[in-house]
Parts: structure tokens; sequence; C-alpha cells
């Protein structure tokens, strides 16, 4: 495909724009099943107000703003305010701790910052006196306190009013493809976090290569809810906002399934947990039914298994399958698309790896999920299954412009316009992560066959080698245990040890209700956890799960442990674990699950 070259963000949203200018552009909701919308010329007006204002406030090219807020409108609004004037976003999570936020206001030399609420405007007060540069805080939403330091969305929009229409457009002018448009921090899954820098080439050129990777269409609408922090999101909202497709956001993470029904998107992208829950409780719905709905729903499955065989074959579907399917989508296939609004052609799932099982199951009830590989250095994509050309447990071929190859050892690498530029303030970390010659060392192992799809079979860091010499990449054995409905995370031990083990979390939905069921008693999770009865069952679990691995894949022992959070320092905010935390706070229970080695 031929690519064109923007100036900048700016000329890639002037164009779109300037097609699609009364079209929808973004939708949030003001109420439940209700939204407020504007269109492509509304939004641009709006876009010119931030940055005025923002040129108001001194913010000068190459300044760095954060924006500290859950997805929604005002996060696109601002970012392409910021990206316009050649200044630089800079995301941190709503989820983040006082002393993260802290770290990156401070890393990243920000001089302003938008705040989602009052809750995030409190983190900002607590830290106040240790991010001295930053000349004002603007509230999306909440209260305005009596205080200089805040002012309210509103207050900030007016600051641009007596900017130049000539000032702003010379702004715009001045940016090149080259310069910094973002500065996106990794999640510190290892160490600190490193700020990657994402030039406005970057950008433009991936939104490019994602749309010739996908079948997206013009007034197709698309559905949000991944934190926009993440540049996941972010290359999500640009492929979209290149195509001219319109973008709902969630209101939060806790009312997606009411929000996504009423959204009725055509796509929406996604990490794998999401999928897996919507799994878990399909299943769980069906066996607590039982009787004649569960035999129907697991003929359903059957039908929907044989009709999957034939589109991942690409033979044509029998008459009386067919004719089968039909039913079986009409009683039991048509309530899962409904719960996604009813018109889901397809969806992305990237960030962490999908359980081919999982993918299977929502093919054969006729939504495809179309998995793909990214990160934060390559602007979160590489690598995209294709809406004609899938596989299940691969993630497709790379987008155009892209190239991969293998190292030696078997590290995945890639070479694009989509690789980040360096890491902010770490040349040292940037030269480790970047050869001279444009290739990405990615922390990948995979193996590419004959047709350029990449399959990913683990993580160097994470990869473990038992005492016995077996090489053992967890995350795969990971991603099966967790479709259990009864183990709700999970992580892997097992470095120059004899046999793995496992931390779990139990599911805080499906155990209670398996234990009230059986008459157990208990007044928490907590108990749960320390019940006999519940760690039989988990261990029944894992020895089913174990069943697919080779011998010296297989879980031997589990210790049952309190949910991985982010408030606890064990996740990060894209939900990975921290697993070299996790092993050591739990040092003690594991080398007891290894006291007969």
């Amino acid at each position: 495909m031929e690519f064109i070259d923007y100036a900048g963000m700016h000329a890639m949203l002037k164009q779109t724009v300037d097609r699609y200018g009364d079209n929808s552009a973004y939708k949030w909701f003001t109420e439940p099943g209700q939204t407020d919308s504007v269109t492509w010329n509304q939004f641009y007006g709006q876009v010119r107000k931030v940055g005025k204002s923002l040129m108001a406030l001194g913010v000068g090219k190459g300044d760095k703003v954060n924006i500290l807020s859950y997805s929604r409108y005002q996060w696109v609004l601002c970012d392409m305010g910021i990206a316009s004037i050649g200044a630089v976003t800079v995301g941190i999570y709503q989820s983040n701790l006082p002393k993260d936020v802290r770290y990156i206001v401070d890393h990243s030399d920000a001089v302003v910052i938008f705040a989602e609420d009052n809750a995030q405007l409190a983190k900002l007060m607590e830290i106040r006196a240790e991010i001295p540069d930053i000349r004002k805080v603007v509230l999306f939403s909440g209260d305005e306190p009596a205080d200089d330091w805040v002012i309210s969305f509103e207050g900030f929009l007016a600051l641009g009013k007596d900017v130049a229409d000539a000032d702003f457009d010379s702004r715009a002018d001045a940016v090149t493809s080259s310069d910094p448009a973002g500065i996106v921090y990794t999640s510190g899954t290892t160490g600190v976090p490193k700020g990657a820098v994402l030039t406005h080439d970057n950008i433009t050129f991936t939104a490019q290569s994602v749309k010739g990777s996908t079948n997206i269409s013009e007034g197709e609408e698309v559905f949000l809810f991944l934190p926009l922090a993440h540049v996941f999101a972010r290359t999500c909202v640009y492929a979209t906002l290149l195509t001219g497709c319109a973008t709902t956001f969630t209101r939060s993470m806790d009312t997606i399934v009411e929000d996504i029904g009423a959204a009725s998107p055509h796509w929406f992208a996604s990490v794998p947990r999401i999928y897996e829950k919507v799994y878990s409780k399909v299943i769980s719905g069906a066996e607590a039914k039982g009787g004649a709905a569960l035999k129907i729903f697991r003929w359903a499955c059957e039908v929907g298994e044989a009709v999957s065989d034939c589109k991942l074959n690409k033979q044509p579907i029998p008459f009386g399958l067919g004719i089968k399917y039909a039913l079986a989508n009409k009683l039991v296939f048509s309530k899962v698309k409904a719960a996604l609004g009813g018109r889901v052609k397809w969806c992305i799932s990237g960030a962490a790896p999908l359980n081919p099982s999982i993918a299977r199951f929502f093919h054969a009830a006729d939504i495809l999920i179309l998995e793909g590989i990214g990160m934060t250095e390559n602007t979160s994509f590489t690598n995209l299954n294709r809406y004609d050309s899938y596989r299940f447990g691969w993630v497709g071929p790379p987008g155009p412009g892209i190239e991969q190859k293998l190292a030696d050892d078997g590290e995945v690498m890639y070479r694009g316009r989509n690789v980040m530029k360096e890491y902010y303030k770490m040349p040292e970390e940037t030269a480790e992560t970047i050869t001279p010659d444009g290739w990405l060392y990615t922390g990948d192992l995979g193996e590419i066959d004959s047709e350029n799809f990449l399959k990913i079979t683990g993580r160097k860091k994470d990869l473990i080698i038992t005492a016995g010499g077996k090489n053992i990449a967890p995350s795969a054995i990971e991603g099966v245990i967790a479709t259990s409905k009864y183990i709700n995370q999970i992580c892997i031990i097992g470095d120059k040890r004899k046999f793995l083990s496992a931390l779990v979390t139990i599911d805080p939905d499906n155990v209670p209700e398996w234990a009230q069921a059986r008459g157990i008693s208990f007044d928490s999770l907590e108990a749960l956890m320390a019940n006999d009865k519940v760690q039989a069952m988990i261990e029944r679990e894992v020895a089913m799960k174990n069943k697919e691995f080779a011998s010296f894949e297989t879980i031997k022992k589990i210790t049952i442990v309190p949910e991985f959070t982010i408030e606890n320092g064990l996740l990060t905010p894209t939900m990975k674990l921290k697993k070299n935390v996790a092993i050591a706070q739990y040092e003690e229970a594991i080398n007891a699950m290894y006291s007969d080695d």
C-alpha cells in the first residue's frame, strides 16, 4: 500500500475533517443508554480551542502536558489539541498511586496537567510540593476548589479566546513529522517505567498500517473502554480518526457491559481478560441452568465448532450443518451477540496472549476475534490476523510497511516507521533496545512460518529453566489454567526448581456460588481461600487443565493467595503481573511447596 507522509497529526485530522466534516465523530454517555455527540467539524473547532488555551498558558513547542484520566472524550480532544501546537502528550493511568504519578510528572518535565476529577486532583494535591514546574491543573469534571493552581475545563477553554486563529495555524504548520507527539511510559513490570518517545510520523504511519490490516469501513462505529494512557487504545483512536469512524466511550470499567449493548458497535478492541470474563460468564450461566438448557448449549457449541472448522479451512458449510447452525444461532449464539450490541463484525485482542480455545468459542458464536501484537516501543502495532486470513494462537503477519525477523536466539525484532524515536532521557537503554540499523528488540520469543505469520512462544525474561534443564514459557500454560471459571489469576513458578508450582487467586463470583451450592459456610473470600474443600476443588481444576500439557509442563502444587491488584503493588496499570514482586512477597509460601524437594 502507499503511505501518505503527513506533516503531523493535525494534518491527518484536517484531512478527515475535510472528508467527513458533518459525520458523527465521538459519542459519550450522558446517562445510561443516552449519548451526546460531536461531528468532525465540531471536534476540530474544539481542538483549536484547546490548542489556543494551551498557548495562552505559555505551552511551547516540545513542552510536555500530562493527562491523568480514564478514557473519555476530553482525553482525545486534549491529546489532539496538544499535538496540533507541537506540544507533547504524556498520559498517566487514573489507577496510578500518587508516588507513581509524581515519578511520571517529574520525569517527563510536564508543565500542565489535565485531571479527570476530584479523586485525581487529590493525588496531585498530595504531591504538589514535589511537582513545582506544573503551572496549572485543568479539571475535566468535579468541584473546582478556590485555588489559582486549578481551573475548570470550561474556564480553561475560555483562556484562548484572545489568541488569533493565525497564531494557532502558525504553530500547527511548524510541526514536522519527526517531532515528538507523545511520551508513553511502559508498565514497569521490572524496574522503573521508561518513557517511549513517539513522533508524529510514528503515529500517522501506524494509523495507516492498521487501516491497511483491517476491515474498518466508513460509517462504522467503535466502542472504546481501554485506558488511553495505554498506547494500544491510542492507536485504535488514531486509526478510527484516519478512517472517519465514530467512537463511543464507556462511562467506566464497571459499566462496560451495559454501555456496549447501548453503543452497538461494529468492532472494538480489548485485552484478553475481558474475553475471558465473558467466556466464563457464558459457561457459568449455561451450567447454572442445567438440564435441557445445558444440553442445548453444548449441542450449539458442537455445531458452532464444526462451522468454525469450515471457515478456518476455507471450506463451504454443508447444507445440513448450515440449517443446524441457524438454529444454534437463534437459540444460543444470538444472545451472546446481543450482549455486545448485535452488530459486532469482529474484535481485536492484544496486549497479552489470548487462549486459542476462547477465540474458538467466540468464532463458533460468529464473533471473530483477531489477535495481534504490539508494544509501547513500536506504537503498539506490528502484527494482526486479517479479517479474511486468520489463525487462532498466532498474532498474524506484520502490518504494511513493517519488517520482522528473529534474532539468533529466537527473539522477535521489528523495523519500520512505527518504532519509537528513543526512551526519554535514557540513551543507554535506547541503545540496548534499538540497533544502529533500526531493528527493535522486543523481548518476545517466537516463530515465523512460510506465510510470514508470527507465533509468540514466550517472553525471554519470563522463560523458566527447570532444574532438569527444560525450557518452559509460562504464559501459554497460564492462559489455559485461567480458562477455569474458578481461577481468577495465576503466577507460575519453577525456575531452577524440579517442577512447576503456582500462586493462584480464586474467582470472586463463581467460587462463592460453588461453596453455597455445597453448604459450605463462609463470611469472606479469605475464609474460602483457607477452606480445605475449596483447595481440593482448585487442585482438581488445575489437574484437569494439566492434561493439555507435557509432564514437565504440568503444575504439581498450588497455593491460593489474595487477588493481585494495583493497590497491593502486584499489578501494573495495564494489569500485567509483577512476577518478581509476587515471588518475593510469597517467598515463604513458595518454598513450602518445595519443602520436599
